[in-house]
């Protein structure tokens, strides 16, 4: 593998990497002394769930398409992400790369160290679930990676990244594999997970559905949804949509009713950050920090404010609207003429107010039951069945608005396949507002729905902005370019560089 990642994998917790230097030094922890028991183990994957984090999607996501507006003490936080601006040196690149190879490391380093533990005979099940939990983790971190660096995922013959089940050496370089290959990794870890597995305790720890969650979002992603929908109904009859009440409770962390997998999050931990330090996409924090510096109120300095056109979609008869939309929020009700548009019209994020007393900070919604619903809804849309009472697009989305609105929802008609597309991409830019969805939904459907990042002309005239309105979806910056650092490390990535970079 390049470099980098081999420098990244001399840094890991438990290990450097064994060629680094020629010899042994003194005091060096190795995996056979760090992993002596299932304890151990327990502790190492702790360790390994520490790696994971959610906050630099949703701040990318959100800052990079049409989620958000400037906030008006904004102080120029992320401008080049909101004025599009994306190359090989950019910190997305490098964070998603850099994050997820950290990731895949330490999740093999407990793998391979699991090798060595003696256990006990009433042990060997906890040892299974915790062994099956790591080779989950490194499937899912190859996948994240696959959806940011690899053009189309449709495409198996298609670049992809660097497959890594093993430690690589210092001296290692290799060259980005095929879609086709890290899937069969990808694969081959889900399966291994499968057997291992538990079933469903704690909505915290992954999984037998976690498997099947990344199998249905994967199968979507490459377009193979007849599998996606098998996935999503299995989970969908396990999982039911959340009520009104359970929905408010499920983003104070109160409620787990749909929720297969969470990133929890809790006071004191290393992600427990707020503040002027936390602004940049790729640094830990709170999820809420990434939006305002101390609390999602008026008073809270919100540097970014939910951008008008994602607001004009909410109805305030939708639960979603409470949950997304701070009740101190200044709604000009002709915000178009406005005299003072940025004090007249200040649109505030609640997705996480905060919870333990400690404003935002909230746990990470990985995969929910209302996903599953709308990969249903995709896969009709795609199968032709856009309109009709069962088994239709209109019918699936008419469900989940049935579940968030007061009022029972008419039945939706699409006139084409088009603006079929359309609906799910609006439904979902609603339901998954602030949850790092949006840049990817723009990438692989924004074409079928004839749909582009598209602001409010009044957002794109902000100061600092520089009109900066629309970015087409088949904008080459949909897919992140391979950073500089591995193109300076690894010469056989080198001629590999995505398209347009």
């Amino acid at each position: 593998m390049k470099k980098i990642i081999k420098f990244i994998f001399c840094l890991a917790l438990f290990a450097g990497c064994e060629d680094a230097i020629d010899i042994d030094q003194v005091g060096r922890i190795t995996t056979d002394v760090a992993f002596q028991n299932l304890n151990d183990l327990r502790d190492g994957l702790i360790g390994v769930y520490t790696k994971y984090d959610l906050v630099q999607d949703i701040a990318h996501s959100s800052t990079f398409t049409d989620e958000l507006s400037v906030g008006f003490i904004s102080g120029g936080q992320r401008v080049n992400d909101y004025q599009f601006i994306l190359d090989a040196t950019s910190l997305a690149a490098f964070t998603f790369w850099q994050r997820s190879y950290e990731e895949i490391n330490e999740a093999t380093r407990l793998i391979l160290a699991a090798e060595s533990v003696s256990l006990e005979s009433e042990e060997q099940e906890d040892y299974n679930n915790i062994l099956g939990q790591a080779h989950a983790l490194r499937a899912y971190s190859h996948f994240k990676l696959l959806s940011y660096y690899s053009t189309d995922l449709t495409d198996d013959n298609a670049l992809g990244v660097i497959a890594v089940d093993f430690v690589p050496l210092i001296s290692d370089v290799f060259p980005r594999n095929t879609n086709g290959e890290v899937f069969a990794l990808i694969e081959g870890d889900l399966q291994k997970a499968e057997s291992l597995l538990l079933e469903q305790s704690n909505a915290t720890f992954i999984s037998k559905d976690f498997v099947t969650a990344l199998r249905a979002r994967m199968a979507t992603y490459r377009g193979q949804y007849s599998m996606a929908a098998t996935y999503a109904q299995q989970l969908l009859d396990r999982y039911p949509i959340a009520s009104r009440g359970q929905y408010t409770n499920m983003f104070l962390d109160a409620d787990n009713t749909e929720i297969i997998f969470k990133l929890e999050r809790t006071r004191g931990d290393i992600f427990d950050r707020a503040g002027n330090g936390v602004s940049n996409m790729a640094s830990q924090s709170r999820a809420g920090a990434k939006f305002a510096f101390t609390n999602e109120t008026i008073n809270g300095g919100p540097y970014f404010e939910i951008g008008r056109s994602l607001f004009n979609l909410f109805d305030q008869d939708d639960i979603r609207f409470d949950v997304n939309v701070g009740p101190e929020s200044i709604i000009s009700p002709d915000y178009q003429n406005a005299a003072d548009f940025e004090n007249e019209d200040i649109l505030l994020v609640h997705k996480y107010p905060g919870s333990e007393t400690q404003p935002l900070m909230n746990d990470l919604k990985v995969f929910r039951s209302s996903e599953m619903l709308l990969i249903l809804a995709e896969a009709a849309a795609d199968g032709g069945n856009i309109n009709g009472a069962a088994n239709s697009t209109s019918a699936y989305i008419k469900q989940l608005r049935d579940a968030r609105f007061t009022t029972v929802q008419p039945l939706p008609t699409y006139a084409n396949e088009t603006e079929a597309f359309a609906a799910i991409l609006n439904e979902r830019r609603i339901e998954l507002a602030f949850e790092g969805h949006r840049f990817h939904d723009l990438k692989r459907l924004g074409v079928r729905a004839n749909q582009d990042v598209l602001r409010d002309p009044l957002d794109c005239n902000a100061i600092g902005v520089n009109g900066a309105c629309s970015l087409p979806a088949t904008d080459h910056r949909f897919t992140l370019p391979i950073p500089q650092a591995e193109l300076i490390a690894n010469p056989n990535i080198r001629e590999q560089q995505n398209s347009g970079y």
